[in-house]
């Protein structure tokens, strides 16, 4: 923790005491698979999943000498870290890291080599090595767990004080505690998370508001939690091992782990995550691998934790089988990430040409032939191993105007009904107003059956075309889509500098997402001169041009706030450099918060 004396930081380094060789867990080296715990020294390069053949005599193991742990350095201060940073959660986290970092680093590298595959023109494609998992019907993942069985709504929001308790109270069978794209990495709110979380487990949360209004649990049945925590690629400046920083969705996991495992099994659930931004299935077998590790470490019963994987990359989306497989035993089912796959699809193709340039955001529905041919594989998927199938995200908020609000109600159950129908287990609503309205329709569709994992969509068949065929997406660009683009991206980026993830905008409740999206599509449109329904190409120049008009109008609004003018200036620089540089970070939030986030 950062104390400060002038303008010195001191940083106070967390060395936990050395365990003796008979306190230690041992360091068992093994064969290594998608069952076996990793190997402590990991493989040179990623080894793709092995047939189900029988298993060979295991050679004899070589037990060694258990490694002190290494120290942590904590390098900032922050209301509730001495509850959540104590030295023995830092000593699991770094035990976590230092075994898992280095194939994190390895899975990052083959994403961009992949990546250079794409650029010479190699499709992605169902993989041939692992069609035996695919073939193999013989396979099922685990039954779902206490509190997974009926997920007919779901609600997703930040894990601040006041949104716990909303969502908690909103009447969702699930709550998305999310520490993703929903929330921003300053220090403060990964630390206030994780308290939250703790007290939303114990059912101690409370929240008053500065006027004094109360908010409060209320009694009997509570959703139930499934934390969202951040993707393999990035990390945690704040914690450092070894000198470097921590991997991030290894101190969310390894946190809420360490503080809430026991808890949650004495309450008869157990501790659900949802896995973001995964993009094959060696990144879910790394993380089948943490979830064993954790498990043997913190003295829990294997298969307690339980995963449901967001299908959000494109990549993806050719291995769904495979990622069940990985995680078979810890699997909770997939879930359609529409927003973040459709910003995966311009990451992956922005310089593929004009094939894959989209329309408005605005004209990219769920019914769009690529968009229909990943949902419904996304079903079939999941409902052939016996794993639920999760829907998209309905962004909606209420407002005071009742005829907006009954054209939202509307779109919002012709959205969900048409999922339900699709044969999804349940949908994500974003504010506890919506949770009503999805409820009611999946009752009509689900009855008393908890899930429909009966349905198991034989009928459906898509092929590697169908899942790229961008191309056939009906809709067109235009200048007002060019500057919704730029106005949603700056809006949310100055928000997000402040620390906010989950944003209002324009009636809808707006994440990273977003962002993501808005920047690419007119990053991927100025590279390939993408002409506008009125005739205009669009350049750089003209999106400076808005650029310039909208962050003049943020700038008005933001007078008399010197903090928030500040944040708009960053948010237009931020905005300018991933949208209108040469070059395409792979996600903004890893600049914004390398540069932008004490």
């Amino acid at each position: 923790m950062t104390t400060t004396a002038g303008t010195t930081p001191t940083r106070l380094v967390v060395a936990p005491p050395r365990r003796t060789a008979d306190q230690a867990p041992l360091r068992v080296v093994a064969p290594s698979g998608p069952s076996a715990p990793s190997a402590s020294t990991p493989p040179s390069a990623p080894v793709l999943a092995p047939r189900p053949t029988p298993r060979p005599t295991p050679r004899p193991t070589r037990v060694l000498t258990p490694r002190p742990t290494p120290a942590v350095e904590v390098l900032a201060d922050v209301p509730g870290a001495t509850t959540v940073l104590t030295v023995e959660a830092l000593a699991f986290l770094a035990r976590l890291h230092t075994r898992f970092a280095a194939r994190r680093a390895e899975l990052l590298t083959a994403r961009h080599e992949r990546r250079q595959q794409l650029v010479v023109g190699r499709l992605p494609d169902f993989l041939p090595e692992t069609r035996h998992i695919r073939d193999d019907r013989s396979w099922q993942v685990v039954p779902p767990a206490p509190g997974l069985v009926d997920r007919r709504v779901e609600i997703t929001g930040p894990t601040e004080r006041k949104m716990t308790v909303n969502a908690l109270n909103s009447g969702a069978r699930v709550w998305l505690a999310d520490l993703e794209d929903a929330n921003t990495p300053h220090f403060t709110n990964v630390i206030d998370g994780q308290v939250n979380l703790r007290d939303a487990v114990r059912r101690e949360i409370s929240w008053t508001s500065p006027e004094g209004r109360e908010y409060r649990l209320r009694e009997g049945e509570l959703p139930t939690i499934v934390v969202r925590p951040r993707g393999w690629h990035l990390l945690e400046k704040h914690l450092r091992v070894g000198g470097e920083p921590m991997v991030a969705g290894l101190v969310d996991v390894g946190l809420y782990l360490f503080h809430n495992a026991a808890e949650l099994v004495t309450r008869g659930t157990g501790p659900y995550f949802y896995l973001p931004k995964l993009e094959n299935h060696l990144e879910a077998r790394l993380w089948h691998d943490v979830f064993a590790f954790a498990e043997e470490d913190l003295g829990i019963a294997r298969g307690t934790v339980r995963a449901t994987v967001l299908i959000e990359s494109i990549m993806a989306a050719f291995e769904m089988e495979e990622i069940l497989y990985e995680l078979r035993e810890y699997s909770a089912g997939l879930n359609a990430g529409r927003w973040d796959y459709l910003f995966s699809v311009i990451k992956k193709f922005r310089d593929s040409g004009p094939a894959y340039v989209l329309p408005d955001r605005a004209d990219v529905t769920m019914t769009a032939p690529f968009m229909r041919a990943y949902t419904e594989l996304l079903v079939r998927t999941c409902h052939k191993r016996g794993a639920h199938a999760i829907g998209g995200m309905s962004a909606f908020i209420p407002s005071k105007d009742p005829v907006r609000d009954a054209e939202v109600e509307s779109l919002v159950r012709a959205d969900k009904r048409r999922e339900a129908k699709a044969g999804f287990d349940g949908s994500w609503v974003a504010h506890p107003g919506m949770v009503g309205y999805v409820r009611d329709v999946f009752d009509d569709v689900l009855g008393r059956c908890p899930n429909q994992l009966w349905r198991t969509r034989e009928e459906v068949h898509v092929t590697a075309r169908n899942l790229l065929d961008v191309a056939a997406t009906p809709g067109h660009v235009t200048l007002a889509g060019v500057r919704t683009n730029v106005a949603a991206a700056l809006r949310y980026l100055e928000a997000w500098l402040g620390g906010r993830g989950a944003v209002a905008i324009g009636g809808l409740m707006e994440d990273a997402a977003t962002a993501e999206i808005s920047r690419s599509q007119v990053w991927q449109w100025i590279r390939n001169g993408t002409r506008t329904a009125e005739g205009v190409t669009v350049t750089g120049g003209l999106v400076r041009g808005v650029l310039d008009e909208e962050t003049a109008a943020l700038t008005a609004e933001a007078a008399g706030d010197p903090g928030r003018c500040g944040r708009v200036v960053q948010a237009a620089e931020l905005f300018a450099e991933v949208a209108l540089g040469e070059e395409f970070p792979t996600f903004l939030t890893v600049p914004a918060y390398t540069l932008r986030v004490g």
